[in-house]
């Protein structure tokens, strides 16, 4: 029997919510074979199966949340020995004998019926929600996600207003005008855990930006030159962030600080170079990992980046492909936006922010020049590092970028 355990999906995670049984109990399931989707605050994803076998029994139902390494499921491997099944009672059998236990008590008339998963009571302090007043439609009486936004959706809807005595009839009423002006909708899982962690980043970091222009005018022109090569030969775009993201290796092989951690009062020197590239998701962010970053040529980060990003789009992220990251890269400017003021990837101590990519006049050997201009935004935590080793870092990044020699193909 095989347990199937609750997966970690990156170092600050400490639970999720199963939101879906893509199998039953009894159905065959295949070895990484999608088995269930969950929610966290970092990846909606489906997990795999670790095993192939007969999905044997669900320990934890869907809407629930439960800690990282919980048993949620068993497998009965393919060759292994069935359980035994009872013996069919005799007709004549006498009932068993009941244990000499205490009788246990009845839960209070205040306390809702079954037992309440986590997310249940997030939603309920959030919201100041009573749940003895919310019916539970959950096996036993158990009160669901779904039935405390039921309840939300009916606190918000308004009340019919009470019969008036010897009043004159109530005016036709009008023809309705427009949407309602508000309508309140609960954050989903992801969402919120998104806002506890960035919360919880500013609580714990000193965040202080400094913000340097570059000149991206070597970089564009051999973007330009190689662009269609790239889509011809592997069927995807030349983007600017692969030359950002192995600039920023170089850097961080210099500037080591940058690439460390905090733990307590330890500092935490990372060897290796994984750099978390955020990808924007309908409903939220996610932040896979380029592992071993700085040993990728531009061609072999653009491709992780495609890959990840799809499969992060896709919800086929691995576990460990959103954990184990050094520093982090958030590339706004794909968005239009000129510059930002990123927050700290915990337990990063920094991340860069990438504006947009602009033609732009500057003053060139007192001329003016049009240039391919971006604004690169570093946020650092101020605890372990001062400003002037994070210009030294920015400048030694802007050299890289403003001088690139590197071939790409």
């Amino acid at each position: 029997m095989t347990d199937v355990v609750m997966p970690q999906m990156g170092e600050s995670i400490v639970e999720g919510t199963l939101t879906k049984w893509l199998k039953k109990p009894g159905e065959r399931i295949e070895r990484d074979q999608p088995l269930f989707e969950i929610s966290t605050d970092k990846v909606d994803t489906e997990i795999p199966s670790p095993a192939a076998g007969t999905l044997a029994e669900v320990l934890v139902e869907e809407g629930k949340t439960v800690s990282i390494n919980t048993v949620v499921a068993r497998i009965e491997e393919d060759g292994a020995a069935a359980p035994p099944q009872p013996a069919a009672p005799h007709a004549e059998a006498k009932p068993p004998q009941v244990e000499d236990r205490a009788p246990v008590p009845p839960e209070p008339a205040s306390e809702p019926a079954g037992p309440l998963s986590p997310l249940v009571r997030k939603l309920a302090r959030e919201h100041q929600i009573d749940l003895g007043r919310v019916k539970g439609t959950g096996a036993g009486g158990r009160i669901t996600k779904q039935d405390v936004e039921a309840y939300l959706a009916q606190q918000a809807a308004p009340a019919p207003a009470p019969p008036m005595e010897d009043a004159a009839p109530a005016p036709p009423p009008l023809p309705p005008s427009g949407q309602a002006r508000t309508r309140i909708e609960p954050l989903s899982g992801m969402r919120a855990k998104i806002a506890e962690h960035m919360l919880l980043s500013r609580r714990t970091s000193a965040h202080v930006t400094t913000i340097h222009r570059v000149d991206m005018t070597r970089v564009a022109r051999m973007r330009e030159r190689h662009k269609a090569d790239f889509q011809a030969r592997y069927g995807f775009s030349l983007t600017y962030l692969p030359f950002i993201v192995r600039a920023s290796s170089v850097a961080l092989r210099e500037f080591p600080l940058l690439n460390a951690s905090l733990d307590g009062g330890n500092i935490i020197y990372h060897n290796e170079i994984h750099i978390g590239v955020a990808v924007a998701l309908e409903n939220g962010l996610i932040v896979p990992v380029i592992r071993g970053a700085d040993e990728k040529n531009v061609l072999g980060i653009q491709r992780a980046i495609v890959d990840l990003a799809a499969r992060a789009r896709s919800r086929q992220l691995k576990p460990d492909e959103v954990q184990g990251g050094t520093f982090s890269i958030t590339n706004f400017g794909s968005f239009g936006s000129l510059l930002g003021t990123p927050i700290i990837n915990q337990p990063q101590v920094a991340i860069l922010g990438v504006g947009t990519v602009d033609k732009t006049p500057v003053v060139v050997d007192d001329a003016i020049a049009i240039r391919s201009i971006c604004h690169l935004s570093l946020s650092f935590d101020h605890r372990l590092i001062d400003g002037a080793l994070a210009d030294q870092f920015m400048t030694r990044l802007k050299q890289v970028l403003e001088n690139w020699s590197e071939e790409v193909l």
